[in-house]
């Protein structure tokens, strides 16, 4: 029987998930004791690939990894075809509306500009408040936006605040929650369901 494939978001998600197989029971030191090594062993039956969060969509989507462990906010961005099966609880944070302490974000009528890493999620946003907003995508710190007169806020990821407080800028309003997911590929999900279901059931033993 093959192993069961699965892509891991690289850092923080990939402790977390590994944590947890830990817990599960699964002996994970091939994973501690990687070197440069992207697929590893975890216990006889899974084998794990570790890629960036926006690969890992990809890597399940294709199938070439039967499930894989992603944030809330790269599912809402890339609107792949695969299943959401379950919501880790680890990775928390929240996507916001930030801008410059004390502006009036809402006031006037004029076309906003927004900087983001997260273009979609922030079209969607806004679309549903029927708003007229341009955006502008950015790579780096998106918090620079606002302070260089590049945009009227920000659309971006906050765990803290701190980096916004740091900066002169506030929350003006939360857009939504996120945290790890568990994804699946949707042909896998037909073929090798009992082993899936298997493993989301004691994934959820154990959360």
């Amino acid at each position: 029987m093959e192993k069961l494939r699965i892509a891991l978001t690289k850092g923080r998600l990939e402790k977390d998930t590994v944590a947890l197989f830990e817990k599960m029971g699964y002996d994970c030191s091939a994973v501690h004791d990687k070197g440069r090594r992207l697929i590893l062993p975890v216990g006889d039956d899974i084998e794990v690939v570790l890629a960036k969060a926006a690969d890992v969509i990809t890597y399940v989507e294709n199938g070439v990894c039967d499930l894989g462990v992603v944030g809330k906010d790269t599912i809402m961005e890339m609107n792949g075809k695969f299943f959401e099966l379950v919501d880790l609880g680890f990775g928390k944070c929240r996507f916001a509306l930030a801008g410059k302490k004390g502006d009036d974000f809402y006031g006037g009528t004029h076309v906003r500009t927004i900087a983001t890493k997260y273009p979609v999620v922030a079209r969607t946003f806004f679309e549903k408040k029927n708003m007229d907003v341009d955006i502008v995508k950015i790579e780096g710190s998106v918090e620079l936006a606002p302070l260089l007169g590049l945009s009227h806020a920000i659309v971006d990821i906050v765990e803290t605040g701190t980096t916004l407080k740091e900066n002169g800028l506030e929350v003006f309003e939360y857009v939504c929650p996120i945290s790890a997911r568990l994804i699946a590929n949707m042909v896998s999900m037909k073929l090798r369901q009992k082993e899936i279901e298997a493993l989301i059931g004691e994934i959820e033993r154990n959360l």
